[in-house]
């Protein structure tokens, strides 16, 4: 009888292992610069409420700049797996309306007031663009979830674009993203979804403390194969998870 298989090895990622990680970087200076700057970046990126972006909003052809990132997104197969609708100012009624009646048919005693909020939501930034996921068949076999991840992808570079023009932007969603009245509205096929509104705007205060944001070594491990496996040691000083 075959003997059970060694059970993996995860090494915990101690907090100083990141230390020192950027000036060891073998890389020239202009490599560095653009790390640095990248970095700077992303970092500073932050998610500003609809109710704090205000005219003036992107101009089309800041509009489409942005929107041509999304393209540089990780995309398994080639198959653009998500769209994005942008809902001009003259159509937001009817958006609002879908948020307001879809309010009603989730809660039948929502108040006068909540019913006015859900419809008010389709009014607040001067861009308002529907995200959609593709998630149905297509030539290339892909799973929804590597198609979500790209979407991801497409909708972080969006939000990293409009954020390097000057404008705040920030991510709203809800169960009206999955509302039948939506998805008439929009015009969804099947094997769409409607995942999020990207809100872009002027933001008022531009300025905001950072939010605390996770160490890698909250959220990384290593995985070493056991040793009985690979006839090694182990790293000295490594911690292991084991079941």
């Amino acid at each position: 009888m075959d003997s059970p298989a060694a059970s993996p090895i995860l090494m915990n990622m101690e907090p100083g292992m990141c230390s020192g990680a950027i000036t060891s970087m073998h890389h020239d200076n202009d490599d560095m610069a653009a790390f640095l700057d990248a970095r700077d970046l992303i970092e500073s990126r932050h998610n500003t409420s609809p109710k704090r972006l205000l005219e003036p909003g992107p101009g089309e052809e800041q509009i489409l700049a942005v929107l041509s990132l999304a393209a540089a997104a990780p995309d398994h197969g080639g198959i653009t797996p998500w769209r994005f609708v942008i809902v001009p100012r003259e159509a937001r009624a009817a958006l609002g309306h879908v948020f307001a009646l879809d309010l009603i048919d989730r809660d039948a005693g929502a108040t006068l007031q909540q019913i006015e909020d859900a419809r008010e939501k389709a009014h607040r930034a001067p861009l308002l663009i529907v995200a959609i996921a593709r998630l149905g068949s297509s030539e290339r076999d892909i799973p929804p979830l590597e198609r979500m991840i790209s979407m991801g992808a497409a909708v972080q570079n969006i939000l990293l674009g409009a954020h390097a023009m000057g404008f705040g932007a920030g991510l709203t969603s809800g169960r009206a993203m999955a509302s039948r009245r939506l998805r008439e509205l929009l015009a969804l096929a099947d094997g769409e979804q409607a995942v999020c509104c990207i809100n872009i705007g002027t933001a008022t205060h531009p300025t905001r403390p950072k939010r605390a944001r996770p160490s890698p070594a909250t959220f990384l491990t290593y995985w070493v194969p056991p040793v009985d496996a690979s006839h090694g040691r182990a790293p000295e000083g490594a911690a292991y998870l084991q079941d």
